[in-house]
């Protein structure tokens, strides 16, 4: 499968600790960025009840779902704590401040 860079934006876009969501052929992506400046894109729905975890709280390379506080790792998708389940995780580059997400990259597919 061919991988397809897309730019969502600027890198100031997305705020410290805060998310943008980008619709894609592929479904709502989600796009992270941490307080250290790191940038994390993953599938837009907690897989527990499906809540928006573009809505919910980063926290280190986490965040917490809004719906039920589900803890998703912004790094692998998965689920932390004693909950199970993953979502799909989306590569992202950054150059001259512009974002990038790849679509066609299947990284980590939902169990």
């Amino acid at each position: 499968m061919t991988v397809k860079w897309i730019e969502v934006g600027s890198l100031d876009d997305i705020p410290s600790r805060g998310a943008r969501c980008v619709n894609t052929p592929e479904g709502k992506i989600a796009v992270f960025r941490t307080a250290e400046g790191q940038v994390f894109a993953i599938e837009d729905h907690c897989p527990h009840k499906g809540g928006p975890l573009s809505q919910g709280i980063v926290h280190g390379t986490s965040v917490t779902c809004p719906l039920h506080n589900w803890v998703i790792s912004l790094e692998t998708g998965k689920a932390q704590g004693a909950d199970e389940g993953m979502v799909r995780t989306v590569p992202t580059k950054v150059e001259n401040e512009r974002l990038f997400i790849a679509l066609g990259a299947v990284v980590e597919k939902a169990a």
